[in-house]
């Protein structure tokens, strides 16, 4: 299957420091790509280059066949890009549903004069970005939470929150990262079968994550960076006994606890 998102050669400075240095990676619909490493390893700046936040120094970015380089992040989204942040982007006093609900802006056609206007195509669009919004609550498991103010959520059921809001924008890829920072062993056991329900249901998943074990569970390929530098990719399997990660980034004991993870 083509690549829905690939990266190719990217670069990116800061003044006289180089946080990406000729990073590449492809990431397919249906599959779940995670990109590890130590900290400081260039993982969100990846992030937020592919993602429109940065402009790369060199290096492209395409998005299902298009060259999308130098598009903005809201351009991105237009196109199906969708992602989360390691800080929760979270509206803590607007509802759960309102929450999804914004999400679904993009996608909505009916022109900001007709709901000026109460037009019926007004009611009819609120209603269905209503019922897909409650469709998403309920595949996260918080549809009973609905009419909650967000600010009563757990941390857990907030990441589960946001991922709702990301797939309400209909992507065709998400870009998650940190899902499961923060989160307690049964959380990231929730988030990490959230995630590959997603990508069997065809979307592309590229994730950012310090958990070792959501990351050896959930992915198809693991990407290694470490000083803004692509360390190692491959399998779940084979990363965890690199030698080289382990040497920069997992160590003995988490190369034992990655492989715990995998049984």
């Amino acid at each position: 299957m083509g690549a829905i998102l690939e990266a190719k050669g990217v670069s990116i400075r800061f003044g006289g420091i180089v946080a990406l240095d000729d990073v590449s990676f492809t990431a397919a619909a249906a599959e779940v790509l995670s990109i590890i490493g130590p900290n400081g390893a260039g993982k969100t700046t990846l992030f937020n280059v592919v993602s429109g936040l940065y402009q790369a120094s060199r290096g492209e970015v395409w998005l299902a066949g298009e060259n999308v380089t130098r598009l903005r992040s809201y351009e991105l989204a237009r196109r199906g890009l969708s992602r989360t942040f390691q800080n929760l982007q979270v509206f803590f006093r607007m509802s759960v549903l309102d929450n999804v609900m914004v999400g679904n802006h993009l996608q909505e056609r009916v022109p900001l004069w007709s709901e000026l206007l109460a037009l019926p195509s007004t009611a009819r669009q609120n209603d269905a970005t209503r019922r897909r919004a409650l469709d998403l609550l309920d595949r996260v498991g918080l549809a009973p939470r609905a009419g909650h103010t967000a600010s009563d959520l757990s941390y857990g059921e907030l990441k589960r929150l946001e991922i709702a809001r990301a797939l309400a924008m209909e992507p065709k890829i998400i870009m998650l990262d940190e899902p499961a920072a923060g989160c307690n062993a049964t959380e990231s056991s929730e988030i990490d079968a959230l995630i590959r329900s997603f990508a069997d249901q065809g979307i592309a998943i590229v994730l950012v994550e310090h958990d070792m074990r959501l990351v050896m569970n959930v992915s198809d390929r693991v990407l290694v960076l470490d000083q803004g530098r692509r360390l190692a990719e491959g399998k779940p399997a084979e990363v965890r006994n690199d030698p080289d990660v382990i040497a920069a980034y997992l160590g003995v004991h988490g190369a034992e606890e990655a492989a715990l993870a995998q049984g």
